[in-house]
């Protein structure tokens, strides 16, 4: 790994889109595996992406199936983050499907492999998946986190969403409850 362009550090992530990402046969016959390592990892160590259990690989699978479709019809972006060529996080939003909520989307998933926290991967994600969002024509971008996941919570604020809402204890993980917190990022009053 050469650090001395970039002053001694390790380089940062590379970002791609759904579209780059595919045209890489490489990367893209990875993947689905490599996302479902991610994923199963990260809810094992209890981390709050949907899932109480681990997803099995079919489940991971037909997830990524469902958002490349939306993606190749418009209504979605899906974002994957490499470093020396391993995938290390994804993300993606969705557009809301019924026909009153068209303008809008729901950020659902930002993914950081924990041997790569603390690099600046889930802040790139997410900031490449909101200039999406905006060249998509989104109006209003929502996303729910679980009320103490505060560095989550910590990164969206500092790239724009505000809280709209909070639900308290609605998250059930076994015995224990959190809050559900709702977020927004409301394109329509930007200049």
């Amino acid at each position: 790994m050469n650090t001395a362009s970039t002053g001694g550090r390790p380089p940062g992530p590379v970002i791609l889109d759904a579209m780059e990402l595919t045209s890489d046969r490489g990367l893209g016959a990875r993947f689905a595996a490599s996302a479902h390592r991610i994923l199963a990892d990260l809810v094992r160590e209890g981390a709050a992406l949907g899932w109480v259990d681990p997803p099995s690989p079919d489940e991971v699978a037909e997830l990524l199936d469902h958002v490349f479709s939306a993606v190749h019809a418009g209504d979605a972006a899906l974002r994957a983050a490499y470093l020396d060529r391993q995938l290390v996080g994804l993300g993606y939003w969705l557009r809301h499907t019924r026909p009153t909520h068209r303008p809008h989307a729901d950020l659902e998933k930002i993914a950081v492999a924990a041997t790569a926290h603390g690099r600046g991967i889930g802040r790139a994600l997410t900031a490449a998946l909101i200039a999406d969002a905006g060249r998509a024509g989104i109006e209003v971008l929502t996303l729910d986190a679980r009320g103490d996941n505060s560095a989550a919570l910590h990164l969206y604020r500092s790239l724009g969403f505000t809280e709209y809402g909070r639900l308290p204890g609605f998250v059930a993980v076994g015995e224990l409850r959190y809050d559900k917190v709702f977020c927004m990022m409301d394109f329509r009053h930007e200049g």
